[in-house]
């Protein structure tokens, strides 16, 4: 598979009716890749180039999954002196579910079901990023996802996502089926990477929604970090 082309095909996690436990499962899995993957890396450094020197800052995911992202910025934040206020959204109950329990985010975050389009803010968190959640959808509408990244944040976005690759799909495979148990985890893993994006896609989507100035760089394994700061 040369992966010239962007797959469109659902992720099983995009369906409905999947019972909690397999979610549940899902969510610990791929938390665990995106510790040894070093994801979880790269969202901390995608956070700490837009934080500055601030003392205090409110961070937002969209499609938060069970908030394993937030909980790598919280115990950054805390190692580091850093008052942190979370708020996480996600279109699924089970997800925010997951994410309330995370040890790491105990105290006062805010969790919110709902399609990221719907929700309005009081007043613009300082930082929104997303981690693998672009690849979920097409083209059309991550344009339009800039477009809301830019105009509900404060000091700026991040984006966190997959390189479509061939040797990224392959590898991702072989891994899942050896080592995970979740059939979510086996299905969509490899999906994700062939439903991911090339420099040139992102490129192509920044200029169409008019947004200047990002930095987007290639990270490891497999990945690309996009940070945009408003001037």
């Amino acid at each position: 598979m040369t992966l010239k082309k962007r797959s469109y095909k659902k992720e099983l996690l995009d369906g409905d009716d999947i019972p909690f436990a397999d979610i549940k499962r899902n969510m610990h899995e791929l938390d665990v890749i995106n510790t040894w993957l070093g994801g979880h890396a790269i969202t901390v450094k995608g956070f700490t180039q837009l934080l500055g020197y601030r003392k205090y800052i409110t961070i937002c995911e969209i499609g938060c999954g069970g908030g394993d992202n937030l909980a790598a910025i919280a115990r950054w934040c805390g190692k580091n002196n850093i008052q942190l206020h979370c708020i996480g959204i996600d279109i699924k109950q089970e997800c925010i579910t997951v994410a309330e329990n995370n040890k790491y985010l105990t105290g006062k975050h805010e969790w919110i079901v709902s399609d990221y389009r719907n929700v309005k803010f009081a007043a613009k968190p300082d930082i929104i990023f997303s981690s693998l959640f672009c690849h979920h959808f097409t083209e059309v509408e991550l344009v339009q996802q800039l477009l809301w990244l830019y105009n509900n944040s404060a000091v700026g976005f991040f984006i966190n996502d997959l390189q479509r690759h061939w040797l990224a799909y392959h590898s991702i495979k072989l891994l899942t089926a050896a080592f995970s148990k979740s059939y979510l985890v086996k299905n969509d893993a490899p999906l994700s990477v062939a439903r991911g994006f090339t420099r040139q896609d992102w490129d192509v989507m920044f200029k169409q929604a008019a947004i200047p100035s990002c930095h987007i760089s290639w990270q490891w394994a497999f990945r690309h970090l996009i940070v945009y700061r408003h001037a």
